[in-house]
């Protein structure tokens, strides 16, 4: 995966068509194994390439909770603080096939698709490619903007 930002983005004067994020994640065998060890999922698409091919898929794909999760993490790391996103939804477009050996890289980048100042909140369109074919389709969350904090060293004194 490459670097995320050491410290969240500052996300007070966002524009509508803004980068926020831009990220790269390698998926190979192992990360499938290791998030079926996590999530319970042991589907034989996930490890098995006659099974997969069986299937009518490619070969092994990754779990698509898996593609999901990964993609929002630049979203996460630009933000800083998970606890703002209200809402994360995705359509399932294609499938991520795995190599059995080597690995897969699937590329990210978060814009701000919409700017609700009303409600507090902005929209960020998510793309997620694998060699140039969307993964993810209407990849959107919403989050709550920053608010603006009173000066707290100013006290009021009787």
């Amino acid at each position: 995966m490459t670097a995320a930002p050491a410290t969240p983005r500052d996300l007070s004067d966002l524009s509508v068509g803004q980068e926020i994020a831009r990220t790269t994640h390698e998926i190979t065998r192992d990360t499938l194994v290791r998030y079926a060890g996590a999530s319970g999922d042991f589907n034989p698409i996930h490890y098995n390439d006659t099974v997969a091919t069986d299937a009518g898929l490619p070969g092994v794909i990754a779990h698509g909770m898996l593609t999901m999760g990964v993609a929002v993490t630049g979203l996460l790391d630009a933000v800083g603080d998970p606890t703002t996103v209200r809402a994360y939804s995705v359509r399932f477009t294609n499938p991520v096939p795995v190599p059995a050996t080597g690995s897969v890289t699937l590329e990210v980048v978060a814009v701000v698709g919409a700017i609700d100042e009303g409600a507090g909140t902005a929209r960020v369109d998510i793309a997620a490619e694998v060699d140039g074919t969307k993964v993810l389709g209407r990849a959107r969350a919403t989050f709550a903007l920053p608010t603006a904090t009173a000066d707290s060293d100013q006290v009021a004194t009787a």
